[in-house]
């Protein structure tokens, strides 16, 4: 079996700021190149929840918020999904989770089955939305795992309400190089072409699984080799393909630069990035932990920037790790 992740931690020493990403898209047929460990489920297996009976709604500013809460614990684990995402992003995840704690995961403003927000949509916006959510919910400390703009959305919280945050675990964050992207024509030019290759309709979603080349085209800026995972679990991601607060959240993570409050956060912190991501590169990864006093970097070989369901059974190995031993894991 193919050793698919590493672990340190960065205190100090240079940073690999780079942006955008050396990683590129790979055709359909590279899929055969990947490890026996790439795309295997983790049990249990998502397909045998029930998952209507575990959403419900919650009412926040006047706003319909769509969550999905399942099982029990002493800690609670919030999860939150990233740009085009809703919470089915956590299928792979929620399950395992759910064995030893409360497993919940969050559609944000705009996205899955929640409202648009009442206010315009900001990176501060979503983090307010996630403490009233955990407030409304009788929720206290949690730990927050938040992926892309979930992670973005993640660190902020932490941030602005420290008192909510337990741990906080950053998968493929943005926020470090969307800021350096601001002001930069090409940069934030090439930046747009990447991300709005990410919005569309659900009928072309539906389309492009029928053949493995249009999976791969459609899904190869997310994953390294898309074709390696279940078409079930696919289309579940694309089920909420092109939500109503894409392009205003895409504006919102350009707009916001917050590195220079990253040292404020004071809870331990986990960043677990896929060193082939195309979206977010490596060099963001190390520079959270370049900022944060508390953190311990977990790469992924040969992995994209979804690796929570590239990689689910590695990816909730630590994951659960840290949330059971933080001391040892950030040691």
């Amino acid at each position: 079996m193919a050793d698919t992740s590493s672990q340190r931690a960065y205190r100090r020493g240079p940073l690999r700021n780079i942006w955008p990403s050396s990683a590129r898209p790979l055709s359909h047929r590279a899929a055969r190149k990947a490890d026996d460990t790439y795309g295997v489920s983790d049990s249990p297996d998502w397909r045998d929840v029930d998952w209507p009976a575990h959403t419900k709604q919650v009412q926040l500013n006047g706003r319909s918020v769509n969550y999905v809460d399942i099982g029990e614990g002493t800690q609670t684990v919030v999860f939150i999904h990233g740009l085009g995402g809703s919470w089915q992003n956590w299928l792979e995840n929620l399950p395992r989770t759910a064995e030893s704690c409360r497993a919940i995961a969050v559609d944000l403003p705009g996205f899955g089955r929640s409202e648009m927000p009442s206010d315009p949509i900001s990176i501060t916006g979503f983090a307010a939305t996630v403490d009233a959510f955990c407030d409304a919910l009788g929720l206290g400390p949690v730990v927050l795992v938040g992926n892309s703009m979930g992670g973005f959305t993640a660190a902020e919280v932490a941030i602005r309400h420290p008192e909510r945050v337990e741990l906080l675990v950053l998968v493929d964050a943005a926020g470090i190089s969307s800021a350096n992207v601001t002001g930069s024509r090409s940069g934030e030019r090439l930046a747009r072409q990447l991300m709005m290759r990410g919005q569309g309709d659900p009928g072309a979603a539906k389309k492009m699984m029928t053949r493995p080349g249009f999976i791969a085209l459609g899904m190869g800026l997310v994953a390294r080799y898309p074709t390696r995972i279940s078409k079930e679990l696919l289309s579940e991601q694309l089920l909420t393909f092109g939500d109503q607060g894409f392009g205003d959240a895409f504006e919102a993570i350009l707009a916001y630069d917050f590195r220079h409050r990253l040292g404020e956060i004071g809870c331990p912190v986990l960043v677990i990035q896929g060193e082939d991501d195309i979206l977010v590169p490596l060099g963001d990864a190390i520079e959270f932990c370049e900022l944060i006093a508390d953190a311990t970097l977990l790469t992924m070989a040969d992995t994209g920037h979804v690796p929570m369901f590239e990689r689910p059974v590695q990816f909730n190995d630590a994951v659960l790790g840290f949330v059971s031993a933080p001391s040892t894991t950030t040691s």
